[in-house]
């Protein structure tokens, strides 16, 4: 079983896919960039979180292209964008979802514990997203 195989059959037998989209947009990307010099198990985390709708599939999809055609060794450069993706989001009104989704994937990228400020209320979408991407966290740290 290849690398990527094992990735989608660990979060499949957890529940982890929300839609089917969601688990083609995830095995497409690990199928594409699973076996790059710049993957990591933080990548791999990445890739599930913006797996989970059209909007971050695309983002996420770019910044590998990127990554692919500059024959980049790891994710500094994606880590800088995930930096600029915040900024931007925390800018605009109703994006603070957003924000706290790239601060979720820069520290998956850093492979640091990431915890929610106490005081900050996100929506129940996002909430939602926040906790099952952390459970996917866990279950992709044992494969």
């Amino acid at each position: 079983m290849s690398k990527s195989e094992m990735y989608v059959a660990a979060l499949e037998e957890n529940g982890l896919f929300e839609t089917p989209g969601h688990r083609t947009r995830f095995k497409e990307l690990m199928d594409c960039y699973g076996d790059y010099p710049f993957f990591s198990k933080g990548l791999c985390k990445c890739m599930y979180l913006s797996a989970w709708d059209e909007e971050h599939f695309a983002i996420i999809l770019q910044i590998l292209s990127d990554l692919a055609i500059g024959r980049e060794r790891n994710t500094q450069e994606m880590r800088i964008q995930g930096d600029a993706l915040a900024r931007d989001a925390s800018e605009q009104t109703g994006r603070d979802g957003d924000y706290y989704v790239y601060q979720l994937s820069n520290a998956f990228l850093d492979n640091q514990e990431f915890i929610m400020p106490k005081d900050v209320k996100l929506s129940l979408e996002y909430e939602y997203i926040m906790k099952r991407a952390l459970e996917a966290e866990r279950v992709i740290d044992k494969v």
